[in-house]
């Protein structure tokens, strides 16, 4: 069968003769997220991920979809940091069943990795997410550099990782946690945590940072990726400044998202920590973003507190939002000691592979 892969134009708006292409492309990515889960709970919707992609100011993305006649049957995303300084970038590959098995994730997978080698990367990173039954698959097991977890070696996607020279650098725990009818119990244990409270004090708001702590926000939004646990991938930094935490407000909003974010002020004004929440339109859940305590804040109890606070908000604002879902590296005890305080469950991993 012929199948011919293609760069995605993003179009202006959705709708239009020249979106036609692009939301195929979309739609083929719900299918695959309802193929893995069942349902279409982690899925962006069309107009999410046309405010994303289109959100290319600090970081780019390249989008290949692979054509059977009108039929998409695969698609790869290419993206990473615009900083001239970054050394990596992340590719992500995904092939309609029928057509498993045939080549077309290997060309796809070229045309992805191209993207990077033109820009000079010298790193891959890719990433594969599972449902935990799969975990249970028999047969040699594959364990990352750090945490307790481990991927069955023989799971179609990381033999394919692992035959494209890519190196199991990191498990993320995938986990879940009910919240229905525990607007009481989460209001009681805040007040308590703040009660007891140090120095520091907890802000909340909705989409929009204030003013005078966007600054703040956005170097705490900095040592995300230099605070929390790597295990065994090589990461760039990312560069925040105020106008980087607007535009991210701003493409989520855009998709119909809303943001719900705690965060700890120190005495000297600045950001200890915080958490975000991000609501996806028309899904009774929200996604556990970014968790931070900034390594220097360490130990104040900040990343409950934070929590807590987010989690009588959402019940406030949100009560028809009944579950929460956040990934944490399998190596990160402290967080993940706070999520199973909680009450958050396994139900699934992330794999992080790697190559150059």
């Amino acid at each position: 069968m012929t199948v011919e892969i293609r760069p995605i134009t993003l179009p202006e708006r959705l709708g239009t003769p020249e979106a036609a292409e692009f939301e195929r492309y979309a739609d083929f990515a719900i299918d695959i997220e309802v193929e893995r889960w069942g349902d279409d709970r982690f899925a962006y919707t069309r107009e999410e991920m046309l405010a994303m992609y289109r959100d290319d100011d600090y970081e780019f993305r390249q989008a290949f979809a692979a054509w059977h006649g009108d039929a998409c049957v695969g698609r790869s995303i290419t993206w990473g940091e615009r900083d001239a300084a970054a050394e990596s970038g992340i590719v992500i590959v995904e092939v309609a069943p029928a057509f498993r098995r045939r080549g077309v994730g290997s060309r796809l997978l070229e045309r992805a990795e191209g993207v990077l080698t033109d820009l000079g990367r010298r790193r891959n990173t890719g990433w594969i997410d599972f449902p935990l039954d799969q975990l249970d698959t028999p047969g040699e097991r594959l364990h990352p550099p750090d945490g307790d977890a481990s991927l069955p070696a023989e799971l179609p996607s990381v033999r394919f990782a692992i035959r494209h020279g890519y190196v199991l650098g990191q498990l993320e725990r995938a986990s879940v946690l009910e919240i229905g009818g525990r607007t009481a119990e989460f209001r009681e244990a805040s007040a308590l945590r703040e009660a007891e409270a140090s120095d520091y004090r907890i802000v909340t708001w909705t989409d929009h940072v204030p003013d005078d702590l966007v600054d703040g926000y956005a170097a705490a939004r900095a040592r995300m990726v230099l605070d929390v646990p790597a295990g065994g991938l090589d990461l760039d930094p990312e560069i925040w400044d105020a106008e980087r935490v607007r535009v991210h407000e701003s493409h989520a909003t855009r998709g119909g998202r809303t943001l719900l974010v705690a965060a700890a002020v120190a005495p000297d004004g600045s950001i200890a920590g915080y958490t975000e929440l991000e609501l996806p339109p028309g899904k009774p859940l929200a996604f556990q973003s970014d968790t931070l305590v900034v390594a220097a804040h360490r130990g104040h109890a900040l990343g409950m507190r934070v929590k807590l606070a987010n989690l009588v908000r959402l019940a406030e604002l949100a009560p028809e939002r009944t579950a929460v879902y956040t990934w944490n590296a399998d190596e990160n005890d402290h967080m993940l000691a706070i999520n199973v305080a909680l009450g958050f469950e396994v139900h699934g991993f992330g794999a992080e592979f790697q190559r150059g």
